[in-house]
C-alpha cells in the first residue's frame, strides 16, 4: 500500500509499504477514506515531536472502513464506517477511567497514531485498542463531517469542556486556524455572552466573519489585545481564555487578557518552553489548565455532527489523492491558496 513516512528530520516520503495485520486481540485494521493533514504532522517534519519514530507513517486524523478485527472488539465490526481517534488508550488504567485518557499508561497509550506507530495518511491504518479509538458514523453523517471528530474536534471539545464555560462570560479564543475554529464551535455551544478570536491572518479573518458573523474578531497587529479584551468584557479581561496559537507572543498574551480569577486552557502545541512570569502575575489568581487533549467524547461529538449543531465541513478548502500529498503538504505548510484543511482521499 502507499504510505506517506517520515524518514528524518525535514523529510516525509510517499512509498509502498506491507498492509497492516492485526498484532493484538484488541485492534482492528480501517481501511482509509479520508485522512487530513495537521499541524502537529509539521510539527514532527520540523523535529519539534521528539517522541516520533523515524519510518512510520504519520497521519493522526482519519475516518474508512472497518476491514478485519482482533477477537476481543466488540464495538465495531467490518463493515462499519468509523472515525479514528488520534489517542491510544487501554480504557482500563486509573487516568483512562477518570477520563484522562491522553496520560494511558499504556505503552502506546497517548499519541501513538502517526508518531510512534503507523497512522492514516495511507491506504490502510492498524488501530490498538479499537473498542476506544474507533467510533460509529451514523449513514447520515458524511466523511467530511466525520473528518475532524477524531483530532481537532476533539481538542476544541476538550477544551470548552474543562474551561468551564458560563454564559454570563467573555470568552477569548487566540488562534483562528484549524484547532482555533473547531474550539470556537466547540465554545458557541455553550452560549457565553461574548466571544473574542485573536487572529492576525487576513485570511481566517475573513473566514471567521463570513461564517461566524457574531463573534468579535481582533487582530493584533492593528490593535492592542489586552486593552481591547477589556474594553469588551465585564470585568477587567476575559472570564475564560483559550490558547489555540502557540507562540511565545500569544502564551504571554492569553494570561494579560485574563480577569483576576480567569480560567487560562492552554490548547497550543508549542516547538519551544515558554515561561511563566510568576511575579508579573501575582495577585491574580488565575487556573492554568493545560496539557494535550483528552478525546474521549467522540460520540457525543458525533451526535451533535448528526444533530448539525457542529459543522466543521467549510474547514476542508483543499481535497487531494494520497499521490498528490507532497503537493498538499505544500500547500498547507506554506498557507498557499487560503487554506484552512486538506482532505486525502487514498
Amino acid at each position: 500500500m502507499l504510505a506517506y513516512t517520515y524518514k528524518k528530520q525535514g523529510e516525509f516520503v510517499l512509498e509502498e509499504k506491507e498492509k497492516p495485520t492485526l498484532q493484538h486481540d484488541q485492534d482492528a485494521i480501517v481501511r482509509v477514506t479520508m485522512a487530513s493533514i495537521c499541524s502537529s504532522d509539521l510539527h514532527i517534519k520540523h523535529g519539534a515531536v521528539p517522541r516520533a519514530v523515524p519510518g512510520i507513517t504519520v497521519g493522526h486524523e482519519m475516518v474508512g472502513i472497518v476491514e478485519e478485527t482482533g477477537s476481543k472488539v466488540t464495538k465495531v465490526r467490518p463493515g462499519d464506517r468509523v472515525t479514528v481517534n488520534v489517542e491510544t488508550f487501554c480504557g482500563e488504567c486509573f487516568f483512562c477511567k477518570n477520563g484522562f485518557v491522553n496520560n494511558c499508561i499504556d505503552k502506546n497509550g497517548g499519541w501513538a497514531l502517526g508518531c510512534r506507530i503507523d497512522g492514516g495518511q495511507a491506504e490502510y491504518v492498524r488501530v490498538p485498542y479499537a473498542n476506544q479509538g474507533l467510533n460509529k458514523i451514523a449513514d447520515s453523517i458524511s466523511d467530511e463531517e466525520a473528518l475532524f471528530v477524531g483530532d481537532v474536534l476533539a481538542t476544541g471539545f476538550w477544551a470548552a469542556k474543562i474551561s468551564e464555560i458560563r454564559e454570563e462570560d467573555t470568552v477569548l479564543i487566540i488562534g483562528g486556524g484549524p484547532t482555533g475554529i473547531c474550539t470556537l464551535l466547540c465554545v458557541m455551544l455553550k452560549q457565553p455572552k461574548r466571544i473574542i478570536l485573536c487572529e492576525v491572518d487576513p485570511e481566517r479573518i475573513a473566514f471567521v466573519r463570513n461564517h461566524y458573523p457574531d463573534v468579535i474578531v481582533v487582530n493584533p497587529e492593528e490593535t492592542d489585545v489586552e486593552t481591547f479584551v477589556k474594553q469588551n468584557s465585564d470585568h477587567g479581561g476575559a472570564d475564560r481564555v483559550l490558547e489555540v496559537a502557540g507562540s511565545p507572543h500569544t502564551f504571554e498574551l492569553a494570561w494579560r487578557a485574563a480577569r483576576p480569577n480567569a480560567i487560562v486552557t492552554v490548547v497550543a502545541l508549542y516547538e519551544e518552553n515558554q515561561s511563566l512570569p510568576l511575579p508579573q502575575m501575582y495577585g491574580k489568581n488565575l487556573v492554568f489548565k493545560t496539557g494535550g487533549v483528552d478525546g474521549c467524547d467522540c460520540d457525543e461529538i458525533l451526535r451533535l455532527i448528526e444533530q448539525k449543531k457542529i459543522d466543521t465541513t467549510p474547514l476542508i478548502t483543499h481535497t487531494f489523492s494520497l499521490k498528490e500529498i507532497e503537493q498538499a503538504y505544500e500547500i498547507f505548510e506554506n498557507r498557499k491558496e487560503q487554506v484552512i484543511k486538506i482532505a486525502i482521499r487514498p
